[in-house]
């Protein structure tokens, strides 16, 4: 009876761990921010590298930030780099057992990249429980090292299963901001001032693409002339001036065309997204399910670099799935992205029957049955 009462008033300090691109950061905010939210939670800390993306993320979540400096594993195992990469990644560890045995926490939450390498293996060394999510179809080499380590596994694909050595695994799809949840597409509109016509978001993930931005920059005019529609287009924060010298050259007049809006990142992502009907973006993981809760066509153009070529696998699923529509980056010329755009404006049925296929793909419980599976690794 003691330790049941016990149990019940024990409060636990969780770490949260991803970072480099929003594909690892956003599910980790989600499942943070639902933890935060939890009656038996002490304290949420976000572990990550302070000179990236998820440094302003955590902040703006009110998360309490601890920094770890680590950068991505050298391509060449027998090089100088490599050598240096692994003191980085040595003294990072070390630095992460050092926040383990000053805040004590009860369980930490990774979501696999080179981010969350060091403070997982600072977990597995001191002891510490650690639940991991993957959040693409091609399981990361920090997920499929350390999956056999974990309590409890969660992925977003059925695919990547295969692909992870674990004891608890379990197919949750990927967490998801519930900003998506809370409102619709006519809101978001309204909220961006926007007029109720076709609209188009085109996007490179929070890093941005260059091969996106210019061929949907060549495109404008055409597009502009041809049909009655408003393009939002996210550029990348690295590529925005790159991107605004080529729209000078080619289509001048854009600073007075109210139907087209260019940022280099939207803090708000969710607002143009579900103010859109079509996508038109890279492939990862995150970007997918943002893409399938927003209720969009899409034209998946997957980046080719990506680790173990996982936008491809993503991508290829999506549109099997009848959920999408896929270019391969090598053959997205400004002539191609018009004729896939082109089959979607004029033929309203395709878009819709892509939509609603993308929408059933939507795992909307994501975020609730991780925490599910925090608390039964808590409650073990």
């Amino acid at each position: 009876m003691t330790e049941h009462t016990n149990n019940q008033d024990k409060k636990y300090t969780y770490f949260v761990t991803g970072g480099g691109t929003g594909g690892h950061i956003y599910p980790a905010v989600a499942v943070g921010f639902a933890l935060q939210k939890e009656p038996d939670t002490k304290k949420v800390f976000y572990v990550g590298n302070p000179d990236n993306l998820e440094k302003k993320i955590a902040e703006d979540k009110v998360f309490d930030f601890l920094g770890v400096k680590i950068s991505a594993m050298p391509k060449r195992t027998l090089s100088f780099e490599f050598l240096k990469w692994g003191i980085q990644l040595s003294l990072a560890t070390v630095k992460a057992m050092g926040y383990i045995f000053k805040y004590k926490p009860s369980l930490v939450f990774g979501t696999g990249g080179y981010v969350s390498a060091p403070m997982l293996f600072a977990a597995v060394l001191t002891g510490t429980p650690i639940v991991i999510h993957e959040c693409d179809a091609i399981p990361g080499k920090v997920s499929k090292l350390l999956a056999p380590h974990a309590k409890a596994v969660s992925v977003a694909f059925e695919s990547s299963v295969e692909g992870l050595k674990a004891k608890k695994i379990q197919v949750n799809g990927n967490p998801i901001r519930e900003e998506f949840l809370s409102t619709d597409r006519y809101h978001a509109r309204q909220i961006w001032k926007l007029k109720d016509r076709l609209t188009i978001m085109v996007m490179g993930g929070s890093q941005g693409a260059k091969r996106l931005n210019s061929v949907i920059v060549q495109n404008l005019k055409k597009l502009f002339k041809k049909y009655d529609i408003q393009i939002i287009h996210q550029t990348g924060l690295k590529n925005y001036d790159e991107t605004v010298k080529e729209l000078k050259k080619v289509y001048p007049n854009y600073t007075e065309n109210s139907q087209y809006i260019i940022r280099p990142y939207f803090k708000k992502m969710y607002l143009p997204m579900l103010a859109s009907d079509i996508a038109v973006s890279r492939a990862g993981s995150l970007s997918i399910s943002e893409i399938c809760v927003s209720g969009l066509a899409s034209i998946l153009v997957p980046y080719p670099y990506a680790a173990a070529d996982h936008q491809r696998k993503n991508a290829k699923e999506m549109a099997e799935l009848g959920a999408a529509l896929y270019l391969e980056d090598s053959q997205c010329t400004a002539e191609a992205l018009f004729e896939k755009l082109q089959e979607l404006i004029e033929n309203t049925q395709k878009m819709i029957t892509l939509q609603n296929n993308a929408k059933k793909l939507v795992k909307k419980d994501a975020t609730k049955n991780i925490v599910l599976q925090i608390k039964n690794v808590l409650n073990d």
